[in-house]
């Protein structure tokens, strides 16, 4: 057996290389490429208990042992490296392993002895294992149970500042924040804080079933909060929350923050800070320290093992992060308006009675009926009672009685005719109260719903002609009346037309009697 201990102590010891041939006797090359390979895999003294010689020659040959048994030699480098790939599985890499070795004609270990070794080689070799969790799959998250304080300047009260923590499973690599509340506006941007500390998104969010992200959770159903789907839907992320009482679906983040309870909130139990600014500020200082402490039982920690494990894996973040919205429902109004805030935001009034979806933001106010958008307005700020109201959302005899105006009203009755215009123009010359004016015009207009644009230019050729005081009461009577004489005319001709189309048919004259 090759004294793998002695080989290494001497060296750290400052022993030259032929010093340590001759004491362990064995070959000085063989001596550097045992303190060549030990440095290159970071196995470095004071050596632990428990690193005998056989641990060691496992460490630096592991495929010594594979390769005695006589079977296909693994590739543990390719495995670790394929399993951080989306859907490989060692169930898959086993499958691939067995064809080749029935291509080179070897014997192939088992599954279980195939995940076994992989096991050893990560806990030797790697800071994370693979065969739990896959690099950037998954975030989970979770308030802390402890409570962080700050003090009231003014008053010297103690506030509680709740602190909120994620855990990338793979790496441990977490991150902290303490917020003044658990709301969901405080929810979602520690959300926002989260991945762009860790400067990508994860495949999966793991919450618990709070409010601010599950509004029900069932084995048959579940419904996530709208404004917190979608957040996950920017960050093109999935929502998974964890079963009802049970931990162990987000196991990282509670052993997290356990740790960070004790690491960052009690480490901070004698600091005083004064808003929650200056506390996130010790919190996060506290955090760098907590990430870059070396594991107990791996090399590295969990910054390291991040930067080499989990980083590349992570999605892009979007261009711009999340923007709070928040989700209400309204009825609508008779008025076709609903209320959000004390303001008043109209939308088609088909949707009058009918139950509405609202979507709140900082700019927008956006409301949809059966998941779709009906109508987007400019959210209102200030005084109470304020209206925002779109044309196209009108009836249209709202519509003739909004538009009104002298602009619009000259310019209607210059689309029907001269003798209308002129009128017009009177009735806005003459009148004292602009309003009770536009009010005569837009009664005249409503006219256009039962007569034609032409009668309605002859009916105010013919109250010219007759007055130099026309009023629209004399246009609406001639408008009635030339109608009446219309029709009776239009009849007159119709009769004469069948009198004469039917002149064929023999009357009492033509037989010599006399026509009645």
């Amino acid at each position: 057996m090759i004294h793998y201990r002695k080989i290494l102590e001497l060296r750290a010891e400052g022993i030259s290389l032929r010093g340590i041939a001759t004491s362990t006797n064995h070959s000085r090359q063989k001596v550097t490429e045992i303190i060549d390979l030990a440095e290159k895999k970071e196995l470095v003294c004071p050596l632990d208990e428990i690193m005998t010689d056989v641990w060691i020659e496992a460490f630096l040959y592991p495929e010594k042992t594979l390769e005695a048994s006589g079977r296909q030699p693994l590739d543990f480098d390719y495995i670790h490296q394929e399993l951080a790939k989306p859907n490989v599985t060692l169930s898959l890499l086993h499958h691939e392993y067995e064809a080749e070795c029935r291509t080179n004609q070897k014997i192939p270990y088992s599954y279980r002895s195939f995940v076994r070794h992989y096991s050893k080689y990560a806990d030797k070799h790697k800071a994370t294992l693979r065969i739990r969790r896959k690099p950037g799959e998954i975030m989970e998250v979770d308030w802390a149970g402890s409570t962080a304080f700050i003090i009231d300047r003014d008053t010297g009260e103690k506030l509680k500042a709740y602190v909120f923590v994620a855990t990338l499973p793979c790496s441990q690599l977490s991150y902290a924040e303490a917020t003044l509340s658990m709301d969901l506006q405080s929810w979602i941007r520690v959300h926002n804080h989260a991945y762009a500390y860790f400067g990508g998104t994860t495949q999966i969010i793991v919450p618990d079933n709070l409010k601010a992200s599950v509004t029900k959770h069932t084995s048959q159903e579940l419904i996530l909060n709208p404004t917190y789907r979608e957040m996950a839907e920017h960050y093109n992320t999935v929502v998974m929350p964890a079963r009802v009482r049970a931990p162990k679906d987000k196991s990282s983040v509670e052993g997290s923050v356990s740790t960070v309870s004790t690491r960052i909130i009690a480490a901070l139990r004698n600091t005083q800070c004064f808003s929650i600014d200056e506390l996130n500020e010790a919190i996060e200082q506290k955090l760098a320290d907590f990430n870059q402490r070396a594991f107990t039982r791996k090399q590295g920690n969990r910054l390291s093992a991040f930067e080499t494990e989990e980083k590349f894996a992570l999605s892009p973040l979007p261009a711009t992060p999340y923007k709070l919205s928040v989700w209400r429902t309204a009825k609508v109004r008779p008025d076709y308006h609903v209320s959000v805030e004390s303001m008043f935001y109209s939308v088609p009034y088909e949707y009058i009675n009918r139950q509405v979806d609202i979507r709140l933001s900082e700019t927008l106010v956006e409301v949809y009926f059966n998941h779709m958008r009906v109508a987007s307005h400019k959210r209102l700020y200030g005084k109470f009672g304020q209206l925002s109201t779109m044309r196209d959302h009108m009836p249209d005899n709202h519509k003739l009685f909004v538009d009104q105006t002298p602009e619009a009203a000259i310019e209607w009755a210059n689309s029907i005719g001269s003798c209308t215009l002129k009128v017009i123009e009177y009735i806005l010359d003459t009148a004292q109260i602009e309003k009770q004016a536009l009010q005569s015009i837009f009664s005249l207009k409503r006219s256009e719903r039962k007569y034609t644009k032409y009668e309605i230019e002859r009916a105010c050729k013919m109250v010219i002609s007759l007055t130099q005081r026309p009023t629209v009461k004399s246009i609406q009577t001639l408008l009635k009346n030339n109608k009446k004489n219309d029709a009776e005319q239009t009849l007159k001709q119709n009769t004469e037309m069948t009198e004469n189309n039917y002149g064929f048919t023999r009357g009492a004259s033509y037989y010599g009697g006399e026509d009645k």
